[in-house]
């Protein structure tokens, strides 16, 4: 997967942001590239805002 596939404006839950996290780390075996990092950053900032949503639409 490349980085940009993440920001490609389509909407992910939370649980599939966290689980392709997980999935990262597993196939990096705990220690992440220059490329593999830049993946990560905006998994987690996808899941961030994945979170906001759901707590935003649960209020």
């Amino acid at each position: 997967m490349s980085p940009h596939s993440v920001a490609s404006g389509s909407v992910r839950s939370a649980a599939e942001l966290n689980e392709r996290i997980r999935a990262l780390w597993l196939r990096a075996g705990g220690s992440l590239s220059a490329e593999e990092r830049a993946e990560y950053e905006l998994l987690v900032v996808a899941w961030a805002a994945a979170i906001r949503g759901e707590v935003v639409a649960a209020a």
